[in-house]
């Protein structure tokens, strides 16, 4: 099964004194009835043998280790905290953002004026090289790194800048103990623990870095279907939320699930239109879960777990607001608009805000409705604000789980939502 090699992946949230960054939205999900029954977390068994050698290759070392070498400037000041941000730089991102620069083996904090205000290159290619995921620990201090290709996880301090942490042996894939086969996604949970998904070894870890092992499993090696918490169909994202529950995305078959750290499966659901899931996030209010479709053409789309109902999407088929194996889709806390991690468009843009019911039958003009699915013809737009980036906006089709009636002889809709 393909695995996401991403150009870049983006994850920032700063949050220090001082400070506020976006994107790791903690935010707990509305809990739904179980699904299975509670599973105590597994203990890792001390497996023999020293894995499989990788043969690194030109691709796995990208541009080798490449700093900016420039002397930074401080960065600007910002307030609030995490749920209520306040922004210092407007449309169409208000905060810096943290990149995990994957081919040039670098950790970069980007202004949205796209200065670099900070910078981590990799000390040593051998130990850290294709740093995939970032994010940052609850308190800013901290953030938590993965490489797939290296697979290997690290932790890294921001202020010092200095790689504090690893798990997994870089070149060399496996199972057995301090070994890891593909390991995707990167989050430093409240009491300090380290989650990421162990993609080929079908398992999700939570470890504990003092004692430098695995504190809960929840998959078994070699047994990759969808049977959560025992056993999981290749997970590629997992997600603290707000209250310690955890967020599981699944490749196969799209399955996104909600576990609680004991191990209990409070929901487990299909995204809707979803081929490949790619790290699927809580949106802001905590409701619903917004997940971005790793496939060419890409897609985002933000859905209800209870129903699977699709509330908003963004998908253009060709042309310019294509997407090309969009990894990540977050909503970003105060404006509501949408930042997308393009993988191999290698450019981040921020999508429309999820609209009201007012404001989305407005923006979706209909030609034609036939049994219970819209049809637009309105084609999203490329806008640019001053100075930055393009930044898709303005995907104006409905939604197709959405329910439409149509007006006798008139060729129009509305979106029930």
């Amino acid at each position: 099964m393909p695995l996401k090699s991403a150009a870049f992946d983006a994850c920032p949230i700063r949050q220090r004194p001082g400070r506020s960054a976006i994107l790791t939205l903690l935010l707990g999900l509305l809990a739904m009835p179980a699904l299975t029954s509670p599973v105590a977390p597994v203990k890792e068994k001390a497996i023999q043998g020293a894995g499989v050698e990788v043969t690194v290759t030109p691709e796995m070392t990208g541009a080798g280790a490449v700093s900016s070498g420039v002397t930074l400037p401080p960065v600007p000041p910002v307030t609030g905290n995490r749920k209520n941000p306040v922004a210092s730089w407007g449309k169409p991102l208000p905060y810096p953002i943290v990149i995990a620069d994957r081919r040039n083996n670098r950790l970069i904090e980007v202004a949205p004026d796209k200065s670099i205000v900070w910078e981590f290159p990799s000390p040593s290619l051998k130990v850290y090289r294709g740093n995939e995921d970032v994010n940052f620990s609850s308190d800013g201090k901290l953030l938590a790194v993965s490489e797939e290709d290296n697979f290997d996880v690290h932790i890294v301090d921001y202020e010092k800048r200095q790689l504090t942490w690893t798990y997994g042996m870089p070149d060399r894939r496996g199972s057995a103990k301090g070994l890891l086969n593909y390991p995707d996604d990167a989050h430093l949970l409240d009491d300090g623990k380290f989650l990421t998904a162990d993609i080929r070894n079908c398992r999700v870890l939570i470890i504990d870095p003092v004692r430098n092992e695995i504190a809960t499993q929840w998959g078994t090696p070699g047994k990759c279907r969808h049977n959560p918490p025992n056993e999981l169909a290749h997970p590629n994202g997992a997600t603290p939320l707000e209250n310690g529950d955890i967020l599981v995305t699944e490749i196969t078959d799209a399955w996104i699930s909600r576990i609680t750290r004991e191990g209990k499966v409070l929901w487990s659901v299909k995204a809707p239109g979803i081929r490949y899931p790619s790290d699927a996030f809580p949106t802001v209010d905590g409701k619903q879960v917004i997940v971005a479709d790793f496939w060419k053409p890409g897609r985002v789309v933000i859905f209800d777990p209870a129903t699977r109902k699709v509330s908003w999407e963004y998908f253009v088929k060709d042309g310019d607001g294509a997407l090309d194996h969009s990894s990540i889709a977050r909503e970003l806390p105060d404006t509501g608009d949408i930042l997308i991690v393009d993988d191999l468009i290698a450019t981040g843009g921020t999508g429309p805000s999820p609209p009201s019911r007012a404001r989305r039958a407005a923006a979706a003009p209909v030609t034609s409705c036939s049994s219970g699915s819209c049809a637009s013809t309105a084609a999203p737009t490329l806008q640019r604000w001053p100075g930055a980036t393009p930044a898709l906006l303005g995907a104006t089709h409905c939604p197709p789980s959405a329910d439409c009636a149509c007006s006798s002889g008139a060729a129009s809709a509305m979106c029930a939502m």
